[in-house]
């Protein structure tokens, strides 16, 4: 009996059946082979394997060279931090010198000192010194140092802001008598405002800078604010009171002592 050969798949996914095993042979190879999904996979692992070494090779001392300058970049910064914080904790130190120095009375080179430490890299440092500097300069009756010192650090930038704003305070009360109301006030306008830490003292002056104006109820109504806000100390707030009862404004029941 004849041994019946097998079918071979046609075109488009049709069946072809063989007489012969040369016709079964050639069909056979005519087909296409059979690319399993693992073979696919293995062999683009092994492509991706081979490109990834061959990125090392022509990459790898550039990487190398990036990590080691990273590495010592770091290195580099963590030791200017750590050496800042020393040298800070050194000019603190040599800061409380300074100010025991002027408190017993030794103060011949307390001058040189501040002025070394108001070039530190430390903004508390810096602006501390400075203001030591002012109140020494101030101390040998030196106006002009002691004004020029608070002009600098109130258009100092770099300061933070509560440093800034005492500064400006300080200059402008120095100042008041040699300037114009007008620029008093304006000077002072951001300060002079309810619940602002120098409310009191910049209200004051802005106040009476409206009196020399002749702007007396404006003036009065400055004072009877500065009796009513309960963060202002309480000196500053009962002088606003009767400058304000002087000029016709009553705000004497809106001062209450804080309890001590």
């Amino acid at each position: 009996m004849r041994r019946q050969l097998p079918f071979i798949a046609g075109g488009e996914g049709k069946l072809r059946h063989v007489g012969s095993p040369t016709e079964w042979t050639e069909a056979l190879l005519a087909q296409p082979p059979d690319i399993s999904e693992t073979f696919l996979r293995e062999v683009d692992e092994n492509l991706r394997r081979d490109q990834l070494r061959d990125f090392f090779k022509k990459h790898g001392n550039l990487m190398i060279a990036g990590v080691v300058v990273f590495l010592v970049a770091s290195g580099g910064f963590i030791w200017w931090k750590q050496h800042d914080v020393q040298r800070s904790e050194a000019q603190v130190e040599q800061l409380a010198g300074v100010y025991k120095d002027i408190g017993a009375g030794n103060s011949a080179q307390a001058p040189q000192q501040l002025d070394e430490l108001s070039k530190s890299s430390s903004k508390s440092i810096r602006a501390s010194a400075q203001f030591a500097r002012a109140a020494l300069a101030l101390q040998q009756n030196d106006v002009k140092l002691a004004t020029g010192t608070y002009k600098t650090m109130a258009a100092d930038s770099s300061l933070p802001k509560p440093y800034r704003d005492a500064a400006l305070i300080r200059q402008t009360s120095l100042e008041f008598d040699q300037i114009q109301p007008q620029e008093v006030i304006a000077r002072l306008e951001p300060l002079a405002k309810p619940g602002e830490p120098w409310f009191g003292t910049a209200g004051e002056m802005t106040a009476v800078a409206l009196m020399k104006q002749g702007k007396r109820r404006e003036a009065g109504q400055l004072f009877a604010a500065i009796a009513a806000d309960k963060g202002v100390p309480d000196t500053i707030r009962a002088r606003a009171v009767q400058a304000a009862g002087s000029l016709g404004v009553d705000a004497s029941a809106a001062f209450q002592p804080q309890a001590q």
